[in-house]
């Protein structure tokens, strides 16, 4: 059902540079890019993320209770994905790891402008 999701940035190039490097995470690059707006993801592909500035001209905040989750296959890749994003300019709302018994792993992060996500997968990790 879902497309693509947006997320405001009032700086594109620090947000382009932050989601370059998770994209890359994904095995994936831009596939639409202007001058207010960058989707990365594939065309045809799961649902892609997008970084812009708002439309209406006015200043990017962040929604409350507002969050992208991402999924990858293991938890390992939830740690690196965390790790890349907080690398390159995100900050911590939760390091990786199990989140109730129902083999949820998530780690959870905001982007340079304040927007929650977090990376997850369905598996527990490996003792």
């Amino acid at each position: 059902m879902i497309g693509y999701v947006t997320l405001g940035t009032n700086d594109l190039p620090r947000a382009a540079k932050f989601y370059d490097a998770i994209a890359e995470q994904f095995g994936v690059g831009r596939m639409m890019e202007f001058d207010t707006f960058i989707a990365w993801g594939e065309m045809g592909g799961a649902p892609g993320v997008a970084a812009t500035k708002p439309f209406d001209g006015e200043e990017a905040c962040v929604g409350n209770g507002t969050m992208v989750a991402l999924q990858v296959e293991n938890p390992e890749k939830v740690q690196a994905v965390y790790d890349t994003a907080i690398a390159h300019g995100g900050s911590d709302e939760g390091e990786p790891g199990p989140r109730g018994d129902d083999g949820f792993y998530a780690g959870y992060f905001r982007d340079p402008d304040g927007n929650k996500l977090n990376v997850f997968c369905m598996v527990q990790p490996s003792s």
